[in-house]
């Protein structure tokens, strides 16, 4: 009477442990730079966020002098957008003269810092 085996082998468990090792090895990197893009994503989000508020607040004031905030410095950008900026961000200290666009820069959160410039439109 023959039996028949069941189960898997040393050598077999063996493989498939080596082929997860070369999985995880492989995946741990991919993972750890995801989140260094998903950081750089987020900043450039903000930096979009706040160069479509102040080009919507320029319009808006521009038509109506009471609406909207005025603009004299890239900070000033920060209070034009929705709800205000979260405090993890920064927003560089540069003076915007009425009618001229100057490029700013926000700056994301600690460990993994990034950057992301805007346009800012400067209207009193």
């Amino acid at each position: 009477m023959l039996r028949t085996q069941k189960g898997f082998t040393l050598i077999e468990l063996v493989m498939i442990i080596v082929i997860l090792g070369i999985l995880a090895a492989v995946a741990v990197p991919q993972y750890i730079n995801l989140q260094a893009q998903a950081n750089q994503a987020a900043v450039d989000g903000i930096a979009g966020g706040l160069g479509g508020a102040s080009a919507i607040n320029y319009a808006g004031r521009t038509l109506v002098p009471a609406n909207g905030v005025p603009i004299a410095d890239c900070q000033n950008v920060a209070n034009a957008l929705a709800g205000g900026l979260d405090a993890d961000y920064a927003i560089t200290a540069l003076a915007i003269l009425p009618g001229v666009t100057a490029v700013c820069t926000v700056t994301g959160p600690a460990p993994a810092v990034t950057t992301a410039t805007f346009p800012g439109i400067g209207i009193l």
